[in-house]
């Protein structure tokens, strides 16, 4: 039952909600967390990266996962071409930490695992519950209008709103604080298939990188614990969208230019609809402002090729999590006190952007790379498990940019 007044409401319980909303809750703080869709619900992003590990463990539901039987994710791999398969580049060879291994999840499961622990940890929960408004106060506490599935309407009062509303960003878009990233106006098409290649048994599974033959596109590939695999084409929008025929068209004619995932769907077969999404890169200008905060797919999102996507909705919700706490402490809700992790958390992602850019560009290739640079092998390896926020990530770009730079040059000459 949804009361009438709360120290904190987040909207939207993806990863990041669900966990910041566990996290506040559990410090003592009158909490409510608000989903629109029924729970459990379907949502893309099955690859975790290793680094997730920690802020799970605080969560308390590394257990559970595991008795769930979710697919273990070993590493990463990069396919170029056909006869270009190199190694996948495997976590645990440069880490000792149980850590060095995550899963590929199926995301309803996943969340309403997470949405559950935010009620086990204290917060009020409520799903098919629609947040119609937001009424922001110089004084006082805000307003929220909530909507239920029956249709009734109720207005609750709050001192700090947290946006985990995903690429609805609600308060983003309201405030024009979005901004769409010029160099990833990318789109995806994606589907499930079943009796696709796997490595089955006690083999490693991975999360394999598919280029096509021109470079213009690549796919995902994340065997699942329910038998079936996640497959996904990513491309420039124009290249994607713009070229007539239904997205089932544009993604097997793909599939037709990018041998090494010929093989391995030889004999598969989709389970159900073709899914689509477009320029979904973007960031925002501010985390916070005063008396509220945007946290994971609401505060930015980069690309899906690194599987970043819920390792940073986690982390920006336990970050948030703390600053909001502190704030309560202190008695200060301003832009300030509440988005005082932000500064840290783009330490960090700047290298998972960089990342992508490489990643990217037509001239670049991982395997050239570490073939030029062995020595980069653990540095490159912690960067794909998400090891930004510790250390010095950014020392591999010392080697990697003049290389790059040099490489571009001398296939300019070509």
């Amino acid at each position: 039952m949804v009361g009438n007044s709360y120290d904190c409401i987040v909207i939207g319980a993806g990863p990041a909600g669900s966990c910041c909303a566990a996290l506040v809750a559990e410090a003592g703080l009158r909490t409510l967390l608000v989903e629109r869709d029924k729970m459990p619900r379907f949502h893309v992003g099955e690859s975790l990266m290793p680094e997730t590990f920690w802020t799970l463990d605080r969560l308390g539901v590394l257990n559970e996962m595991k008795q769930i039987g979710f697919t273990r994710k070993n590493g990463v791999q990069f396919v170029q071409t056909a006869d270009d398969e190199t190694p996948p580049f495997y976590f645990d060879e440069h880490a000792e930490h149980e850590s060095a291994v995550t899963f590929h999840v199926q995301r309803a499961e996943f969340d309403k695992l997470l949405f559950d622990t935010a009620l086990k940890r204290g917060a009020t929960i409520t799903d098919e519950t629609t947040v119609v408004d937001v009424e922001f106060k110089k004084n006082g506490s805000h307003l929220v209008s909530l909507k239920t599935v029956d249709g009734k309407t109720k207005q609750v009062a709050t001192k700090i709103v947290v946006d985990a509303s995903g690429q609805q960003s609600l308060i983003a878009n309201r405030n024009q604080l979005k901004e769409v990233n010029p160099h990833l106006k990318k789109a995806a098409i994606w589907a499930y298939f079943k009796n696709a290649i796997v490595n089955g048994g006690c083999n490693p599974e991975v999360t394999c990188v598919l280029h096509t033959k021109s470079k213009e596109a690549w796919f995902w590939y994340v065997p699942l614990s329910d038998e079936t695999v996640s497959v996904g084409l990513v491309g420039d929008s124009d290249f994607i969208l713009k070229r007539g025929g239904s997205p089932q068209q544009t993604f097997n004619t793909e599939v037709g230019n990018c041998p090494g995932l010929q093989r391995r769907l030889r004999d598969a077969q989709p389970v159900g609809k073709f899914y689509v999404a477009k320029d979904f890169s973007y960031t925002t200008t501010q985390a916070s402002g005063a008396g509220w905060v945007l946290i994971g797919d609401a505060y930015g999102y980069i690309d899906p090729v690194f599987c970043s996507g819920v390792f940073l909705a986690l982390k920006s919700g336990e970050l948030a999590a703390d600053a909001i706490i502190d704030s309560f402490y202190r008695n200060d809700f301003s832009a300030e006190s509440l988005g005082r992790w932000a500064d840290k958390f783009e330490d960090g992602v700047q290298w998972i952007r960089k990342l992508v850019q490489c990643f990217y560009d037509k001239d670049f290739s991982f395997s050239e790379f570490m073939q030029a640079h062995p020595e980069h092998a653990g540095k490159l390896t912690a960067l794909f498990a998400g090891k930004v926020f510790e250390g010095n990530p950014g020392a591999i770009f010392d080697d990697l940019d003049p290389w790059l730079e040099n490489l571009k040059g001398a296939n300019a000459l070509t």
